[in-house]
């Protein structure tokens, strides 16, 4: 049925929701209802600003993924990437805001981010990773003797780079020593693994640290530091003991000789963890049987005990051991290590963890008990009868650990 447009006088359907003629509402109700704006619906984005979708289908954490436009085909559509370093985020305001801050300074992370920057973005995850302290020490310590290209772009790092960094690489400006051959591995391992971070993020098109191996030389040097830690010869021992009170730390490697403890274990004893009546320490780490173990304190050593406990005391130092009055970390401890190495002419392939190894090799010479070795080192005791149904008094364990007599 037709009827009469009350604007324009021409005939419309009374179906038509509005007149095709001029556009006059002729059931208003029905149109509003039907182009009622959605309040909820997002804006479309500008041209050029980015991109953001949902992933839907899938059960992701982060759904919403952050793309840039990089350029525009021959034919004028975008081409789009993830936005970098970080593509994915938890909600659509997350991603939107990390394009606005994008958008705000658009930059090119392959040829802006710097190798530090790369370094603290790739190293947190890869360090937790770690399952030691001492492997995530060696990491950060090697990664000192890089200095010289921390400013450089990643984009611009060369085999010769970090060739240099691993053969004449230095702490600091004011040192002449170069990374060992157990470092330069390590160097090799952080420049391998970050620079494979820096390819999955498309920083990069090449792992140049992939390029090259290690020569044969340095591989064997490197196996030779790895063969195990030697005990002090008897020599060894009487120059320690003869410099004991004129050398700063002699005392620490002779207390580790007649304990067995790890370097961390010894250097991060509290004063608290040293019953000086008894004389036992209470420490230990790294493995469950290692952790809070009873240590006598051999008669040998009581008096270097009392003296840094004493010292300990009078400055309210809650660690047994300090350094001007600091507590130790293991590069200073492998410092102070060193240069007592090389004062009193130690043998060259000696290393912190040799006093350790020092201990149990004398408790084997004197046939200290098997399992009382195992109890003080922190070992883990595989029979069963003695781990579970034999009960040892820890007087057991003193007399035990005094029948070494050297």
């Amino acid at each position: 049925m037709l009827i009469v447009c009350e604007e324009c006088g021409l005939q419309v359907s009374d179906k038509a929701l509005a007149c095709p003629h001029c556009g006059f509402p002729i059931k208003p109700e029905i149109l509003a209802r039907r182009t009622k704006y959605n309040t909820n619906r997002r804006k479309r984005l500008p041209n050029g600003f980015g991109q953001i979708s949902e992933i839907k289908n899938r059960n992701l954490r982060k759904p919403f993924r952050a793309m840039i436009c990089v350029g525009k085909t021959d034919t004028g559509r975008p081409i789009s990437k993830p936005l970098k370093p970080i593509s994915y985020f938890a909600t659509y305001n997350d991603a939107y805001s990390a394009l606005v801050e994008y958008n705000k300074n658009p930059y090119d992370l392959n040829k802006e981010m710097t190798v530090q920057e790369l370094y603290d973005q790739w190293s947190p995850d890869y360090l937790a990773s770690l399952k030691s302290a001492s492997s995530r020490c060696s990491i950060k310590r090697a990664w000192k003797y890089c200095r010289a290209i921390y400013d450089m772009h990643v984009i611009d790092v060369r085999i010769r780079h970090i060739k240099g960094c691993m053969e004449k690489g230095t702490i600091s400006d004011d040192s002449a020593k170069t990374p060992d051959p157990r470092t330069q591995n390590d160097i090799k391992t952080i420049f391998n693994q970050m620079f494979d971070y820096a390819v999955e993020y498309e920083l990069v098109d090449k792992n140049y640290s992939r390029a090259f191996t290690l020569s044969e030389e340095l591989v064997k040097e490197i196996r030779a530091t790895k063969d195990g830690h030697i005990p002090f010869t008897q020599d060894e021992m009487h120059a320690l003991w003869n410099n004991v009170e004129n050398i700063n730390g002699v005392d620490m490697i002779l207390i580790q000789c007649y304990s067995g403890w790890r370097p961390k274990e010894l250097y991060t004893l509290r004063t608290a963890d040293v019953n000086i009546d008894e004389m036992f320490f209470i420490g230990g780490m790294k493995t469950e049987a290692g952790t809070n173990r009873k240590v006598p304190i051999h008669s040998k050593i009581q008096t270097l005990v009392k003296n840094r406990y004493q010292q300990a005391c009078a400055i309210n130092s809650e660690f047994l051991f300090t350094e001007n009055g600091k507590p130790f970390r293991y590069d200073i401890y492998h410092g102070l290590f060193t240069q007592i190495k090389e004062t009193l002419h130690l043998g060259e392939k000696h290393k912190p963890h040799d006093g350790r190894t020092h201990f149990v090799t004398t408790a084997k010479k004197y046939k200290v008990d098997e399992y009382a070795v195992k109890y003080i080192v922190g070992h883990k005791v595989n029979d069963l009868t003695e781990r579970v149904y034999t009960k040892r008094e820890f007087e057991w364990l003193k007399n035990e650990i005094e029948k070494i007599k050297e």
